[in-house]
């Protein structure tokens, strides 16, 4: 059932914020209505004399208090409709202290007062209403990203022009320079850069070839391409976004959870307070003055705004960025992080083998070694076949195609080239098929220490072996060393590879400890063994093969989620790039919202400390504690605002062709 309400409530937001920002102006034009007839009240006063006298003997002047009681009325309306809503759903909003002051204001025919009071508390809730549409907003924005209608090809070779929403998987459809990708898909002819910052917050245009993916509502910069559609609407890689980031603000950490649950006795300790000083006052008149001032200053506007507030602003910055956060209570988390475990392969490293070494056997020509490899390579998909046909078409190596092709999964291949039995693997399974491998009597010829080593052989000869790498990411190591400062000092790097590569990895990044020919059973025992010895565990991988450990660990970080389902259920936290730059980044922007948090609830708490004391002695009368509460309110929710920019020096905006920017995402303001 979840699964349903989730997708349908995303594409409520984004049909529902149009009339929301109606509401909102409509309401911003009442209210300002509204204090413009409490304004004419203040010169009716002037321009016309008092001519009726009250129950307590004070002449007052009948237009004024007609002008100002219907300013009022208008003020204080959406205040009291409002309480009632809450009340009957059985929620504490709080707000429930000033609808009773206006009610109270208006009885008691303090028109004006009421007039004010509402004005004032109505301006903070708007500000309120506002930021939370903003949010709102950022999320139904990206649906604009996604155009609506798309040029399908025919199979006759023609276009048509068709709703978005007709489209289906296998479809392929033709995006134009400049155009919006209207769907997730495979590029199947053509060559073009798509500015994809919006899904993955990365700020340079990425290229993109035949056979690579490309998502929805990406933009397409310079080439034409066809694209044999893989998933829409709410299946592709943006709507999957929209959905995660709607859900996340949706939770709450627990300091919100613990506001609400002393909500309930808030409002009564306030009204017995404010009971109090009336009971006791001298002037029932004054008193009662004094007990309206102290409801209106005893609304705990900017505490409750605090934490949500900047939750929401954070949530947004981290969108900004391709950081997408599943859950408020998982950003959270990332503030006390003490250690952090690292897949190897495609977290620390790129995850594509690349040829480094070759050492062919005496009388064996580089060429020759590599001719016999890389042609009977040619069909297989693992990342070391490609890498070895890569170089040897980089060395104008003219292949020859392999006949007989048989793949032993994680041993080798054997394959006919020509009229010769080649085989490439490694030296024990070349063994165990007869190949002659005495060279590896020469210490030359033997295992070396942090490569990937692979031996091929001819008719049963051993030709010598090619050593492969899996290059390291050139800011893994700057990543590790600001996790490090950040104060997390137990980094771990865990691999199923051989040690000897394990050590070399680990080495340059200067992670503290390294486990390698671990199997998936055994990272989820190094996570329980961290977690056991008192850690907050951090776990980042691929979210592919390691989704055992990221779901075991306090945060499951997936790296280059875009595109994968796998990587974004599987983890808490899911990075759409491969930048592990975000990774320090989401622990400062953690600390950071904690921080904010604790000054607006510092600010809130000394407000109403400060502010309900002195309308209780009647030195701070109804208005001006009106007044100061949409300030303090206002103060809030401009401090946590501050956290919308928080890093953008990591996102640098460039303009591009379509006149968007790179990096920028919409966000709540």
């Amino acid at each position: 059932m979840a699964a349903e309400v989730a997708p349908r409530a995303v594409q409520e937001t984004a049909e529902t914020v149009e009339a929301q920002t109606g509401r909102v102006s409509f309401l911003l034009i009442a209210t300002l209505v509204g204090g413009t007839l409490i304004l004419a009240s203040f010169l009716a006063e002037i321009f016309f004399e008092r001519t009726i006298r009250d129950s307590a003997g004070i002449m007052r002047n009948p237009r004024a208090d007609a002008i100002a009681l219907i300013g009022a009325i208008m003020l204080g309306l959406p205040l009291v409709w409002q309480s009632l809503v809450h009340l009957y759903r059985g929620e504490s909003h709080m707000d429930e202290l000033v609808a009773l002051a206006v009610i109270a204001a208006i009885a008691l025919e303090y028109y004006q007062m009421a007039g004010i009071v509402a004005f004032f508390m109505i301006v903070a809730n708007l500000i309120e209403t506002r930021t939370a549409l903003g949010a709102r907003q950022s999320i139904a924005g990206l649906l604009r990203f996604t155009p609506q209608e798309a040029h399908r090809m025919s199979p006759d070779g023609s276009e048509e022009l068709v709703p978005v929403s007709a489209l289906k998987p296998g479809d392929v459809i033709r995006v134009r320079p400049g155009d919006n990708i209207p769907a997730d898909g495979e590029i199947i002819s053509g060559e073009s850069s798509v500015n994809q910052a919006n899904v993955t917050g990365e700020s340079l245009a990425v290229d993109k070839i035949v056979g690579e993916e490309v998502f929805g509502g990406t933009s397409n910069l310079t080439g034409a391409l066809d694209i044999r559609v893989l998933k829409i609407g709410e299946d592709t890689t943006l709507g999957r976004v929209q959905k995660l980031i709607f859900e996340a603000e949706r939770t709450r950490i627990p300091l919100m959870r613990l506001i609400d649950r002393y909500a309930g006795w808030y409002t009564p300790t306030i009204l017995m307070l404010a009971a109090i000083v009336l009971f006791f006052a001298e002037d029932r008149g004054e008193g009662m003055k004094r007990a309206i001032a102290m409801l209106v200053a005893g609304c705990p506007c900017a505490l409750v705004l605090a934490t949500p507030t900047a939750m929401v602003a954070a949530l947004s910055c981290a969108a900004r960025l391709g950081i997408l956060v599943k859950n408020v209570v998982n950003l959270e988390y990332a503030r006390s992080l003490t250690a952090i475990v690292f897949d190897k392969t495609g977290t620390l490293t790129t995850g594509e083998l690349s040829v480094t070494q070759m050492k062919p056997a005496p009388g064996v020509d580089g060429a020759e070694l590599l001719l016999a490899a890389a042609s009977a390579e040619q069909l297989s998909k693992h990342p070391a076949a490609r890498a070895m046909v890569n170089i040897a078409r980089d060395a104008k190596v003219d292949l020859v195609h392999p006949t007989n092709f048989e793949e032993v999964l994680g041993r080798g291949v054997k394959a006919k080239v020509g009229s010769d039995d080649v085989m490439v693997g490694r030296s024990s399974w070349l063994t165990d098929n007869g190949a002659d491998m005495g060279l590896l009597e020469n210490p030359d010829y033997q295992e070396a220490e942090g490569l990937s080593m692979l031996y091929v052989t001819r008719n049963g000869k051993c030709l010598g072996w090619i050593g492969l790498e899996d290059k390291t990411r050139s800011e893994a190591r700057e990543a590790i060393d600001a996790l490090r400062e950040l104060g997390i000092r137990n980094l771990t790097m865990v691999t199923g590879d051989k040690w000897s590569v394990a050590k070399r990895v680990a080495s340059e990044m200067g992670c503290t400890e390294v486990q390698a020919e671990v199997l998936p059973e055994e990272k989820l025992r190094l996570v329980e063994d961290l977690k056991s010895r008192g850690h907050r565990v951090c776990v980042i991988g691929d979210g592919v093969n390691d989704a055992p450990a990221l779901a075991a660990g306090d945060l499951g970080i997936a790296m280059g989620a875009a595109g994968s389902d796998v990587a974004i259920n599987s983890a808490s936290i899911a990075l759409m790039n491969n930048d592990l730059n975000r990774l320090p980044f989401l622990v400062k922007l953690s600390r950071q919202a904690t921080r904010v948090i604790a000054q607006n609830l510092i600010f809130g708490v000394v407000f109403i400390l400060v502010v309900m004391p002195l309308t209780a002695a009647g030195t701070l009368t109804a208005i001006p504690a009106a007044v100061l509460h949409t300030v303090a309110s206002a103060v809030v929710i401009f401090n946590s605002a501050r956290l919308v920019r928080f890093g953008e020096e990591m996102t640098p905006h460039v303009p591009d062709a379509t006149g968007l920017a790179y990096g920028m995402v919409a966000s709540p303001a």
